[in-house]
C-alpha cells in the first residue's frame, strides 16, 4: 500500500497519528484532494463541505480509537450538520435535527465525517450517479453505492453502508474492497432510514479485514477481536453456493481460487451438501421485505406519490396488499428456517460463498442482483466480502465469509486468515 496518506490503512494512519508522525489535517487533506481530484468521475460524495470538514479536523479528538480517521456516512443515516436526503427528492435539502445513533458513536470514538456519499432511493434499487472507480462504465453496486466507490478509491478509508438484501456485500465485490455486514442488530439504527425493519443492518466499509474490524468494533467501544485466532490451526470451512447457475466463470473461478489457497494454507475445505431449503428462502426475503418497505415508507406513498420512481411505486402498492397475517407469518418462516440453518455450522468454523454472481455489470442504470445475499441477510448471520482478484474483463471478484448468529468474531478471523491466504498465493 502507497504511503500517500489516503491510501494508508486505517490502522497504519491511526498509529502514525498516535505517534506524532502523521496529523488528522494531513490526513484530511489528503482525502479531500482525492476527492477534488477524483469525484467530479466518479461520483461516490452527494454532500461534503471542504471548509466544515477542515475545520472539524483542527479540532478533531486524536485521543479516541478512531484518532479522527475520516469516515463517510451513506445518505440514508442522518447527520444534523449536512442534508440527508435518502436517495430521494422527497427530501431535497432535508436537515435532520440530530445525528444518527452510529454517527454520534463515530464522533464520539474520534472519528470524522467527511461527507455523505451517495445511496439509491431509500436504498433499493433505482440508482444514484455513482460509478464504479476500477471502470467508470460499470455500476458500483447498491444501495450503498458511494460509500464502496470512496473506500475504493481512496477518498477515505472508512465508510458505513446499509444492507436489506446485497447493499453492502455485494458493492464491496463490485469495488474490491472488504465489506462487513455485522449480525443483525449490532448497531443502534436511530437515525437510519428504514427500508424494511425486520431486514436491515447497518454495516461499513474499509480496504482490508483489519480494517474493517477496527472500525466496527471501535463503534461497539469495544477493543478489536483477535485475527490470529486461526494462524495455529486453520479454519474449517464448508463451500455452499446457492443458484450456482446464475454464477459466471469470474465469481466460480474466484471462489476455486479462494478454496485453492485455504488448503494450501491447510484448512480442511468441504461442500455442504443437501440444503434445498436454502433457496426456498429467497421468495419469503421478498416478500418479508416487500412487505416491511410498504410499512416503512407509507407515509411517502401516501403525500408523496409523484415523487417516488415507477419501481417504488409498484412495490409498495403490491406491499401494501401483503397484510399483517402474512407478513408476521413470513417472519415466523424466517425464524425457524434460522434456528435450522444454526445446525448446518456444526463442525465448520465458516461457510465459504460467493458475494454476487460476477463482476459489476456495464453501465450504471442497474446495481446488479442481490441474489447470493438476500438469504444470509433474512438469517441475519455476520457476512464480510473479501477481495479474491480480478475478473476476465479487469474487474475486481471477491468471495463471501458466513458465520453463524453473534460470531462476528470469528467470521472476521476467518476473513483475515483467507485474506492473508489469499495474497499468499497471488
Amino acid at each position: 500500500m502507497t504511503d500517500a496518506p489516503n491510501m494508508l490503512s486505517a490502522v497504519e494512519a491511526a498509529r502514525r497519528i498516535e505517534g506524532g508522525t502523521l496529523t488528522v489535517e494531513e490526513l484530511t487533506e489528503a482525502c479531500l484532494a482525492r476527492i477534488s481530484e477524483r469525484d467530479p468521475q466518479v461520483g461516490a460524495f452527494i454532500h461534503i463541505d471542504p471548509e466544515a470538514v477542515r475545520q472539524a479536523a483542527r479540532g478533531a479528538r486524536a485521543d479516541g480509537p478512531l484518532r479522527g480517521l475520516p469516515v463517510a456516512v451513506k445518505d440514508i443515516i442522518d447527520t444534523a450538520d449536512l442534508p440527508t436526503e435518502y436517495g430521494s427528492p422527497i427530501y431535497a435539502g432535508n436537515r435532520p435535527a440530530e445525528d444518527a445513533a452510529v454517527v454520534v458513536r463515530t464522533k464520539a470514538a474520534g472519528g470524522l465525517v467527511m461527507g455523505k456519499t451517495v445511496s439509491t432511493e431509500f436504498a433499493w434499487r433505482t440508482p444514484g450517479k455513482t460509478r464504479n472507480p476500477i471502470d467508470l462504465g460499470h455500476t458500483p453496486g447498491g444501495s450503498s453505492s458511494g460509500s464502496a466507490a470512496a473506500v475504493a478509491d481512496g477518498m477515505v478509508p472508512l465508510a458505513f453502508g446499509t444492507q436489506t438484501a446485497g447493499s453492502v456485500i455485494r458493492p464491496a465485490a463490485y469495488c474490491g474492497v472488504v465489506g462487513f455486514k455485522p449480525t443483525f442488530g449490532t448497531h443502534d439504527r436511530h437515525g437510519v432510514k428504514l427500508l424494511a425493519e425486520y431486514l436491515d443492518t447497518v454495516g461499513t466499509f474499509a480496504r482490508s479485514v483489519e480494517d474493517v474490524a477496527f472500525f466496527d468494533y471501535a463503534l461497539r467501544g469495544s477493543p478489536p477481536p483477535r485475527l490470529d485466532g486461526f494462524d495455529g490451526s486453520a479454519p474449517r470451512l464448508a463451500i455452499h453456493v446457492p443458484f450456482a447457475d446464475k454464477i459466471d466463470d469470474d465469481a466460480a473461478g474466484a471462489l476455486e481460487r479462494a478454496r485453492i489457497a485455504a488448503q494450501t494454507a491447510g484448512a480442511s475445505v468441504v461442500g455442504l451438501v443437501d440444503w434445498t431449503a436454502y433457496e426456498t428462502m429467497d421468495p419469503v426475503h421478498a416478500s418479508v421485505m416487500t412487505a416491511g418497505a410498504a410499512r416503512a415508507l407509507a407515509w411517502e406513498y401516501d403525500n408523496a406519490r409523484d415523487q417516488l420512481s415507477d419501481f417504488y411505486r409498484e412495490t409498495l402498492e403490491a406491499g401494501r396488499k401483503i397484510d399483517d397475517h402474512a407478513y408476521y407469518e413470513m417472519q415466523a418462516k424466517a425464524d425457524a428456517f434460522r434456528n435450522d440453518a444454526a445446525a448446518r455450522l456444526d463442525g465448520i468454523d465458516a461457510i465459504l460463498t460467493v458475494p454476487a454472481s460476477g463482476t459489476a455489470p456495464a453501465g450504471i442504470e442497474w446495481t446488479g442482483d442481490p441474489l447470493f445475499n438476500k438469504v444470509w441477510t433474512l438469517l441475519r448471520w455476520p457476512c464480510v466480502t473479501i477481495p479474491a482478484g480480478r475478473g476476465s474483463n479487469g474487474l475486481p471478484v471477491g468471495v463471501q465469509i458466513v458465520t453463524g448468529y453473534g460470531e462476528d468474531a470469528r467470521a472476521l478471523a476467518v476473513s483475515s486468515w483467507l485474506e492473508r491466504a489469499l495474497a499468499a498465493v497471488e
